[in-house]
């Protein structure tokens, strides 16, 4: 089975890098070779981490890197079986992606998107074929995160939906379904939590004691703003941006702050501060 990838920043990267570690060919695509070029080493250094640990062979590690063909052009994913997207969360650009895909990927594969937040449906509008068309949001880091959530549009085959979770098995995760509602399940509970900690920055609280609060308090590995900072300031926002424009609930408006980091290049650990500084 060959699996194309769409992106290859943090996520696309760390898809592709799952799929090929589960034996599969990838085909990772991106408009910017330097992208491509950045997700190649990511790949590499996470293989010379698992050798290094003992949890992969030389050959092994070697072989998960050569599984993986990089490109520029989107015609490389023609005679893929499955196409996962995994661009920004911007609603024109992944529709836009999708009309494209349905005209090059082979009639009988199917196409997924790693959105977070934005409706499958509205994503598929564009396609001729929005039935093979499904949502596999997958969590960062991709090769760690055992999750993936399997969203249906208005308009997706029930054997669509079964081939995404028959894949996300085989790709080593635990799928689970999630309706097509904005931020579907962990988002919808876990980014207002993160939105809320940077309401407590923006009234005096020092993100520090903000993370402790929670790592101590609720037992999380991670506190949110140390997790929003791992994600990206941007993503973070722009997720939240997404629930508050879908649900014109005033419970999901964004914290100011976040947009006034992202004004100043703060978007976390991505560009070396965040909430925290980083080396």
């Amino acid at each position: 089975m060959k699996i194309g990838v769409v992106g290859a920043g943090m996520m696309g990267c760390g898809i592709a890098e799952t799929a090929a570690q589960a034996g599969f060919t990838v085909i990772n695509v991106d408009t910017f070779s330097s992208a491509l070029e950045n997700a190649q080493k990511c790949v590499q250094k996470d293989m010379e981490k698992l050798v290094a640990k003992g949890k992969r062979i030389r050959g092994e590690a070697d072989a998960v890197i050569a599984r993986i063909a990089y490109g520029t052009d989107m015609r490389m994913l023609a005679d893929c079986d499955a196409v996962i997207e995994a661009v920004p969360e911007n609603l024109e650009l992944k529709a836009s992606i999708f009309a494209q895909l349905d005209a090059i990927v082979k009639p009988e594969a199917f196409l997924a998107s790693n959105t977070s937040a934005i409706a499958i449906s509205a994503l598929s509008a564009k396609m001729t074929n929005p039935a093979r068309c499904v949502g596999m949001h997958f969590f960062c880091p991709a090769p760690v995160m055992k999750l993936v959530e399997i969203v249906d549009g208005l308009y997706t085959a029930p054997e669509t939906t079964g081939r995404a979770v028959e894949l996300a098995k085989a790709l080593g995760k635990t799928p689970a379904k999630a309706p097509e509602m904005p931020g579907f399940l962990v988002n919808r509970m876990l980014v207002p939590m993160q939105n809320e900690a940077a309401f407590l920055v923006m009234e005096g609280a020092d993100p520090k004691d903000v993370d402790t609060a929670m790592k101590l308090g609720a037992n999380f590995p991670m506190g949110p703003l140390e997790l929003t900072d791992f994600v990206g300031v941007d993503i973070m926002y722009n997720t939240m941006l997404t629930l508050y424009e879908s649900f014109h609930d005033s419970k999901y408006r964004p914290c100011p702050l976040l947009a006034n980091m992202i004004a100043a290049g703060r978007l976390g650990r991505k560009s070396g501060r965040g909430f925290y500084e980083y080396g």
